[in-house]
């Protein structure tokens, strides 16, 4: 099956219930595995609380969302027209590190990165375009 889900929310993390509920509604249809729709969740929580804390300086501003789900993959875009920031530039955590010696921030991006099968950025048009890929052939 293939399906597509659009969203358009704003940048505040009040959104994130109904983010998760579409997700899971769109799963449900798929009969997506339950750690399919875990993961898309949490990476989409990551991705939308970053873009809310760190992309503006004040005021709403829209986030759009769209998941493609095709047989061998899922894949999810994130578009917003804040400040620009490529995650694939951000040096990887240090987790080796004892606790108080690590840096702050990060660990998300990280999670995300591990979780997901493929990142690109994009800064097109003065926006951010961000997407990750699951792939469900493994």
């Amino acid at each position: 099956m293939s399906e597509r889900l659009s969203l358009t929310v704003s940048n505040s993390v009040d959104e994130l219930p109904g983010i998760t509920a579409a997700v899971e509604e769109m799963g449900d249809r798929e009969e997506w595995p339950p750690d399919l729709a875990f993961k898309v969740n949490l990476v989409l929580d990551e991705l939308v609380v970053n873009v809310c804390s760190y992309a503006y300086d004040g005021g709403v501003h829209e986030i759009e969302i769209t998941l493609n789900s095709e047989p061998h993959e899922l894949s999810i875009e994130i578009i917003d027209a804040g400040r620009p920031f490529d995650p694939l530039t951000t040096p990887p955590p240090n987790l080796d590190a004892p606790l108080e010696e690590r840096s702050v921030g990060g660990l998300g991006l990280h999670l995300v990165q591990t979780m997901m099968d493929d990142m690109k950025y994009q800064r097109k048009d003065g926006r951010n375009h961000l997407k990750v890929v699951a792939r469900r052939d493994k």
